[in-house]
């Protein structure tokens, strides 16, 4: 069934399409030609709201349709720690987020928000309310978000990889989890280098559990060509290389490109296979990402930015 689903998928021809479209309209009906509703007319915050939506309402299609629902809760996660990151910033602060929380977690935003205020966990998964504890208590304490931010990724990807363990999938979601934690500690290595921050900065941000040791990276940091040497031969040789450049005052935009196309990589990789939970994870993989790059296009457009602007933007598509 995901298989041919994927026929409809927004591929990078239909991107183009979208891009060169003499009108915004036009460009909306190319989307509504992959399945989406009819999104033309609506403003960039509707659009968005929109596209959310539509994403929410697959992943909910999809946990009812396959026999484990940990796959689905897997690209879930990621929206309860963004919830729960801004509602830990805006009580800080003083603030309503309502605006910016997501639908597609585990846990409704307002059943989390409720928790959160009321300080009652009971119906929160512990490894997250535990996280959001200790990230408030940190903000309180230290006045530093970023810090906040790094003790919820450490649970964010704790939880990923105690969801993968058990999975019929031959090690994919795994596989694709440590990715992203490589690719994390990556980002955080080249942006330590470039904030000229020391090693004991690095070793809050560093994340355990990916192919590349945490030790590792540390050791690696300080010397470019020892990061790109550390990453070769993996999924993200492309982006260490635009990562020592970026080290050095290169523009980040291509490192952060290639770290995200990495994934893309990575997930293609199950494509040959028309069946199973790898195929799964990653349809809804390459759902996440088509949905980003449709925002991408449609704010763009609507922005008023140059096509060769909005290309730039765009990561590989997996259709």
């Amino acid at each position: 069934m995901l298989a041919a689903r994927e026929t409809k998928m927004l591929s990078a021809e239909r991107m183009e399409r979208m891009i060169d479209a003499p009108t915004n309209e036009e460009a909306a009906k190319i989307l509504e030609e992959c399945g989406y509703g009819d999104l033309s007319g609506l403003s960039a915050k509707d659009a968005a709201a929109a596209l959310e939506a539509h994403i929410a309402a697959l992943f909910d299609e999809v946990e009812g349709m396959v026999p484990e629902a940990q796959l689905v809760q897997l690209f879930r996660l990621k929206y309860d720690y963004h919830n729960a990151k801004a509602l830990i910033k805006a009580q800080a602060m003083g603030t309503d987020c309502g605006a910016i929380l997501s639908q597609r977690g585990t846990v409704p935003p307002q059943k989390l928000h409720a928790a959160f205020y009321e300080e009652d966990y009971r119906d929160i998964p512990p490894v997250l309310a535990q996280a959001m504890v200790d990230a408030a208590a940190i903000l309180a304490r230290t006045a530093n978000p970023q810090a906040a931010d790094f003790a919820l990724d450490r649970a964010y990807f704790a939880q990923m990889l105690a969801l993968c363990d058990g999975l019929s999938d031959g090690g994919f979601a795994k596989g694709y989890v440590q990715l992203q934690i490589d690719g994390a500690n990556l980002r955080a290595a080249v942006r330590t280098r470039r904030m000229a921050k020391d090693a004991d900065f690095l070793r809050n941000a560093l994340v355990s559990g990916g192919t590349i040791g945490t030790d590792r990276v540390l050791a690696a940091f300080e010397s470019a060509e020892a990061l790109t040497a550390l990453y070769a031969n993996t999924w993200l040789s492309d982006a260490a290389s635009a990562g020592a450049a970026a080290m050095s005052g290169g523009a980040l935009t291509a490192f952060e490109l290639l770290c995200d196309n990495a994934l893309m990589d990575y997930i293609r990789a199950a494509k040959l296979r028309s069946f199973g939970a790898a195929h799964v994870s990653a349809y809804l993989a390459a759902m996440e990402n088509e949905t980003t790059a449709a925002r991408m296009i449609l704010t763009g457009r609507l922005a008023g930015l140059q096509p060769a602007v909005i290309r730039e933007r765009l990561r590989e598509t997996y259709a």
